[in-house]
């Protein structure tokens, strides 16, 4: 049964991740934010004290602490979500993407161990993660995606490097990453979509502070049915019917060129369709703090603690 007013406590506060979760819960009078003492913030003793005395607590660290944190929750009423990459595929969590069908949400819901699910992996999963499951994308065909996101996505040392005086010219230009083709969200990607093979992945980074799209490229004559652009665009608008926090855009109604931080401030995503009857460009455009991390994160609290799914959260 959940109280009246839950107990939450966020376990590394100071991070990008912490520090937008807070904002997006301070001014809540429906739940009681536990803080911990400034000098005792990397105290361990403190921090269980802390985490056991909480309803929930959000993890916001590193993988490896994060998996620390988790293991000294003995309280069987504490309920984790976790911003790591620590628990994403691991067993007796559930992946915190509610949109991904009714069962998914009940999951969330009932759960004590969600995993937030990574940004890139966001964008990447609101569209092939339906598309596989409506059984249009094969689950063994050759996926690739890539994705834009602004410097916050780094976290706090990209971000002081991208906001220095006298910074490199080299940081002017939009910055392809992850060249040995393995990056950390690619087991994420694989296993919530339910594809044979991981996706190649190209991620890249844009001197802007938040703000991201993630884009699939696919042949429609390998999609079962060989569908056009537009039957994509219908069929995801009907996967998504009635969510709050994710939108398919109007086929043939987008704008020239989509901006990658058209959604920075909000907490929603937005799916746009383009292509025509051959090809295929799916487009999630959302903010990599928002539905991408810390949005998600709270809408996930809210899922388990019973509030309104969008408490806290910007439209």
């Amino acid at each position: 049964m959940v109280p009246l007013k839950p107990k939450v406590y966020i376990d590394g506060k100071e991070g990008t991740t912490g520090l937008q979760i807070y904002d997006r819960l301070a001014a809540r009078d429906d739940i009681a934010l536990l803080l911990i003492d400034e000098e005792k913030r990397k105290d361990p003793a403190e921090r269980k004290k802390l985490i056991n005395a909480a309803d929930l607590v959000f993890l916001c660290l590193p993988d490896a602490a994060a998996a620390e944190a988790a293991a000294m929750a003995e309280n069987p009423a504490t309920r984790i979500i976790d911003a790591s990459t620590a628990h994403r595929t691991a067993p007796g969590w559930t992946y915190g993407f509610a949109e991904l069908g009714t069962a998914q949400r009940a999951a969330i819901a009932r759960s004590g161990r969600v995993a937030n699910p990574g940004c890139h992996a966001t964008g990447f999963l609101s569209t092939a993660a339906p598309l596989v499951r409506l059984g249009i994308l094969p689950r063994d065909y050759p996926v690739t995606v890539y994705s834009l996101t602004g410097y916050s996505g780094g976290g706090k040392k990209m971000i002081a490097q991208y906001e220095a005086a006298g910074r490199g010219a080299e940081l002017d230009a939009p910055r392809i990453y992850g060249l040995n083709l393995r990056h950390k969200h690619l087991r994420e990607m694989q296993a919530v979509a339910g594809l044979t093979d991981p996706p190649v992945f190209n991620p890249v980074v844009d001197d802007y502070y938040k703000g991201m799209a993630t884009t699939l490229l696919l042949h429609n004559r390998l999609l079962q049915g060989t569908p056009s652009a537009a039957d994509i665009r219908e069929a995801l608008a009907e996967f998504y019917r009635g969510q709050a926090l994710v939108k398919v855009a109007p086929f043939g109604e987008n704008e020239p060129l989509l901006a990658a931080n058209a959604l920075a401030g909000r907490d929603i995503l937005e799916i746009t369709v383009c292509g025509h009857a051959d090809q295929t460009m799916v487009t999630a455009r959302f903010d990599n703090l928002g539905k991408g991390a810390s949005g998600a994160a709270v809408q996930n609290m809210n899922i388990m603690l019973g509030f309104e799914e969008t408490a806290g959260l910007t439209l």
